[in-house]
């Protein structure tokens, strides 16, 4: 079985990784913050077509505020249709993660 791979276009936005060692699923998180944070029109169409917008909806909802820019997240709730956003915190987030940690 092939390995799906990320567009040649996600080289500008993703600079710092080696596109062949990502996996679209598996990295969906970077891939998507990327695309929300710096991402041009033909990113945005890529990801919606491959995470489809409610799978990105809730991604967002575990993702920490701080780790977007408030425009782009502004953006992003305006092309997906979010009312109301319902992201973490980052102190809120690593409270989170420290208390499962502990279990």
């Amino acid at each position: 079985m092939r390995k799906e791979k990320l567009p040649k276009f996600f080289q500008s936005i993703l600079w710092w990784y080696k596109l062949d060692e990502l996996d679209p699923d598996k990295d969906m998180r970077s891939i998507v913050v990327q695309t929300i944070n710096s991402g041009l029109w033909e990113h945005w169409q890529w990801i919606v077509r491959k995470y489809g917008k409610h799978r990105i909806k809730r991604l967002l909802e575990t993702v920490p505020a701080s780790e977007f820019r408030p425009e782009a997240l502004a953006l992003a709730a305006t092309i997906l249709g979010i009312k109301e956003m319902k992201y973490a915190s980052r102190s809120a987030y690593i409270r989170a993660q420290k208390a499962l940690a502990k279990t």
